[in-house]
């Protein structure tokens, strides 16, 4: 089976910055892969000792059997990436975009411009096709981008926050079309925003602070988390009497209270029976996260 594998990866920066400490896992290169973590967890990092862009301190990794250090030259044939700072070129047009991108790569003019027209067709772009990239909207650009590393045929495909700074309507037009590369593709995605790793992740990895402390689908991280449900009720509602749960209030007033199944659902009876609104849900990822790291994702994350 195809795997992205990686051993003991460790990146320290000249500034003696632990970026990575010992990360390892294995993943199977197909569908989605998510990975999660705050600004400075070592997203980006991974991202781009994983594309051979950044040599790692120590440790090594492989994609589909290609050693990233002894093979780079192979393992670049079968990868393209999105850099978290990548952006269209402004006096270029998608089609010009696309096409300078794939005779880099080394295609034929004829091969060239053939999958340019494919890839825009796929995400919908034909009628923007001959636009100045500088006329498009952000999640046109967007867009653009990942029809130029999609028309490469690439296996791998690594994108670095890719839906940072859309709106929500071209996030979620965008979580489609990553569905639908997906389906033949494997991606590997960075993201803050945890709706769109529950949202279209197949699997999901968690970093803190250069460590991975877990990873599986969401299904196995909620079998991970200590609570399986969580309780949610409106600002100065009293709390009922708890066993085994962990209590939190929100800066508007909210409090979560995480819990057992047997203890959620007893809490849910007793509120019912005293007229009190509360929500039940099962864990989000949201929640998860916040356990293992202590944290939220983000300061003000949209989930």
């Amino acid at each position: 089976m195809a795997k992205l594998e990686c051993n003991g990866l460790t990146k320290i920066y000249q500034d003696n910055r632990k970026a990575l400490d010992e990360v390892s896992f294995s993943v199977e290169t197909s569908g989605i892969f998510g990975l999660i973590g705050r600004n400075g967890a070592g997203k980006t990092t991974l991202v781009r000792i994983l594309a051979t862009e950044l040599e790692p301190t120590q440790g090594s990794a492989s994609i589909n059997g290609l050693n990233i250090l002894t093979q780079e030259d192979k393992v670049r044939e079968k990868i393209a990436i999105v850099p978290q700072e990548a952006r269209a070129i402004r006096w270029m047009t998608p089609k010009q975009t696309v096409f300078s991108y794939l005779l880099w790569r080394g295609y034929s003019m004829r091969d060239a411009k053939r999958l340019a027209d494919e890839s825009l067709i796929k995400l919908g772009l034909q009628q923007y096709a001959n636009v100045l990239n500088s006329k498009l909207s952000g999640g046109t650009k967007r867009k653009v981008l990942i029809a130029t590393v999609m028309a490469s045929e690439a296996e791998v495909i690594f994108l670095d926050e890719p839906t940072t700074g859309l709106d929500p309507i071209s996030r979620r037009e965008l979580w489609e079309i990553l569905r639908d590369i997906g389906k033949t593709r494997f991606i590997f995605l960075t993201t803050h925003y945890l709706e769109e790793a529950e949202q279209i992740a197949d699997r999901i990895g968690i970093l803190k602070d250069g460590r991975l402390v877990s990873i599986g689908t969401l299904a196995e991280l909620r079998k991970s988390s200590p609570y399986q449900y969580s309780i949610k009720l409106p600002p100065k509602t009293q709390v009922p009497p708890l066993k085994d749960a962990a209590v939190t209030v929100s800066q508007s007033g909210y409090t979560q209270i995480m819990t057992h199944e047997a203890e959620a659902f007893s809490i849910a009876r007793l509120l019912s029976e005293q007229g009190i609104k509360f929500s039940i849900t099962p864990v989000t990822l949201d929640d998860i996260f916040f356990h293992l790291v202590g944290q939220k994702v983000r300061e003000n994350h949209e989930t």
